[in-house]
């Protein structure tokens, strides 16, 4: 493996999370010495925007002559020879992220991204468009990690590794970093010196443990505490966002409700599927938000980079997102055996749930990728009888989009955990097909 010189592709280069990555890698320069940047994106215009806005930032940095930028549609251009992929594609746009939300809310049904219908809706797509990125990546580069975002991770990834089980690649969620950083930050703990024990499937799963190395103790019999008696805010990454403020909110009250465990908060499109109905609203959805903020705001700073005005100009909150990405390549390039949440076949890490399901558990990352970790114990009837019915139906969504089944599909509808009946399973599935078009395969 090349150890200096790396050629980075950002594939989905134009997504509004790309400077994050940029800057994490400029961070870690020192660790992580590429000299190379291709932003991919099947959208031109999205992938100029985000042109402007990195090559702004690696003037910033003074970096322009050490780092080539370049962006392309063209994969080949985009994927040859290089070292390491980080993908974040999201196929459709926000304006499908859009119709993902609204058909199933429509229906009195939970409507989010990557959770309930529209989760499977947007996991169809997002399979379809990954397959072709790791086979652009299978083309062009075998030797290069593919380190995926890529949502809904838990369907993509049980899609690739049975198209493509030998690929070099990583699956990874920020949520997990995303949850403790805003726990540490409400309650004064440092991140940094956790050491967390967590099993499930992504965005659908809990926390056994928090290990605190300075404190030399599992603190998170107290973080629950602390959540039970004074709530969670908003931290610094999402302030002014309502919508996470109602996350957390949300997260306090499974909590209460459930207090052996710190839960992932995605756990309330679940749970609590008919609290969320009534408290969304379903002309104006978090699609709509992000299409009026972050991706508003994201137009507004290309435009003014391309007219040269002067100031301040870049407008992120970055959190962790960039970061975790970009930590996983330093571990691999290295060999650190960093500890990561990563996506992985379970292969009896978690001894009382079935060998091939996708789990998001932790994991060592070295050289020959990722070494995930054995739970050594059984998780208890309430979590394994989630996940069981949850896993089955995420399953049975990726034998339909192999099988191009639409009885396949239609059981996943049926079986997934926001949804009451067949009836409205088929109704929603029915809609979603003719919104969705060629996006999806053809079920037959």
């Amino acid at each position: 493996m090349k150890m200096n010189n790396l050629k980075v592709v950002i594939a989905g280069g134009g997504s509004t999370y790309t400077p994050g990555i940029v800057q994490a890698m400029i961070n870690s320069r020192d660790k992580f010495n590429f000299t190379s940047i291709t932003l991919y994106d099947i959208d031109e215009i999205r992938n100029d925007d985000m042109y402007q806005i990195i090559d702004y930032m690696l003037k910033k940095e003074a970096l322009e002559k050490k780092v080539t930028l370049s962006q392309t549609t063209d994969p080949k251009l985009a994927f040859i020879k290089s070292d390491f992929i980080f993908s974040q594609i999201r196929v459709g746009g926000m304006e499908m992220r859009e119709i993902d939300e609204k058909i199933p809310l429509s229906h009195g049904l939970v409507g989010q991204e990557t959770c309930g219908l529209g989760g499977f809706s947007y996991g169809l797509r997002s399979i379809k468009g990954l397959l072709e990125i790791v086979s652009y990546v299978d083309q062009y580069a075998p030797d290069a990690w593919l380190l995926n975002y890529t949502n809904p991770e838990t369907l993509v990834s049980e899609a690739v590794r049975r198209a493509f089980p030998h690929v070099k690649m990583l699956n990874a969620c920020d949520m997990t970093i995303s949850i403790e950083e805003t726990v540490a930050i409400n309650y004064g703990y440092d991140r940094k010196n956790w050491i967390p024990t967590y099993y499930g499937l992504n965005h659908f799963g809990w926390y056994t443990s928090i290990y605190d190395k300075s404190l030399d103790r599992d603190v998170m019999p107290e973080i629950i505490e602390k959540l039970n008696a004074d709530g969670l805010q908003v931290a610094d990454f999402n302030s002014g966002d309502k919508t996470w403020q109602e996350a957390w909110d949300m997260l306090c009250v499974m909590t209460k409700n459930f207090p052996d465990f710190l839960p992932n908060n995605y756990l309330e499109y679940y749970l609590y599927s008919n609290e969320v109905v009534e408290k969304s609203n379903p002309k104006y959805t978090r699609a709509n938000m992000v299409m009026d903020g972050r991706e508003k705001r994201t137009k507004e700073m290309s435009r003014k980079i391309r007219e040269k005005v002067d100031g301040d100009i870049l407008d992120f909150n970055f959190g962790e997102h960039g970061q975790y990405i970009v930590d996983m390549a330093v571990s691999i390039l290295n060999d650190k055996h960093d500890r990561f949440m990563l996506i992985v076949p379970n292969m009896g890490a978690i001894p009382n749930l079935r060998s091939d399901a996708m789990v998001e558990i932790p994991a060592y990352v070295g050289r020959t990728g990722a070494e995930p970790i054995s739970l050594r114990f059984e998780i208890n009837d309430f979590h394994k009888g989630l996940m069981e019915a949850q896993n089955a139906a995420e399953k049975l969504l990726v034998d339909a989009y192999f099988e191009n089944s639409y009885q396949k599909a239609l059981q996943a509808f049926t079986l997934n955990q926001t949804v009451p009946s067949a009836k409205v399973a088929k109704v929603v599935l029915d809609e979603l097909i003719e919104a969705n078009g060629d996006f999806w395969p053809e079920l037959n």
